[in-house]
């Protein structure tokens, strides 16, 4: 998995690109826990629960059906999130599908559930190039460097790429 930081990269970035008048603060808030809030299911380790269970790490938490029920609960709350329902979904839906398709990209574990329940497969993408990131405290090691190296790499400098590009757009727009 890429770590909890670049996990919210993407929707910090692409939020802050598109501007306090699109998403607000809030939004961008809940975009952000929403992309690392999967890796909630690390938790599964400590209750014993197998790495492969349909509930253990990268398992349910990081199905389209979980990114599905974030979207859901972000139209319902739209209020407090400051923005109409249908753009507090699609952001806070595409953080939270941000997640597993990222650590689909990534070259170890036992891939994702993305297709959970109607699949109990684990997938990884057919590109996979961003180093996993070891749990916990061995983050902070020469492996964790290497980690966050790739992540730069792969996660961090495309997406503020596309970031600039968005905000670029905007600006010449409104000149126009």
């Amino acid at each position: 998995m890429p770590s909890a930081f670049t996990h919210a990269a993407v929707p910090l970035m692409l939020g802050a690109a598109a501007g306090r008048r699109r998403v607000s603060g809030r939004l961008l808030a809940a975009g952000a826990v929403a992309a690392m809030l999967p890796d909630a299911d690390v938790l599964a380790f400590a209750l014993h629960i197998p790495y492969a269970s349909d509930f253990g790490h990268r398992g349910a938490t990081h199905s389209m059906v979980f990114a599905l029920l974030l979207a859901a609960l972000a139209a319902l709350w739209h209020r407090q999130l400051d923005g109409p329902p249908l753009q507090c979904a699609a952001f806070v839906g595409l953080a939270a599908l941000s997640h597993p398709l990222l650590d689909a990209c990534t070259d170890g574990g036992l891939g994702v559930a993305l297709w959970w329940p109607f699949s109990d497969a684990r997938w990884f993408a057919p590109f996979h190039p961003i180093a996993v990131s070891p749990i916990g405290a061995r983050f902070f090691s020469e492996r964790g460097l290497h980690v966050m190296l790739s992540e730069l790499c792969w996660v961090w400098l495309p997406t503020a790429l596309l970031a600039v590009c968005l905000w670029a757009w905007r600006w010449t727009s409104r000149r126009m």
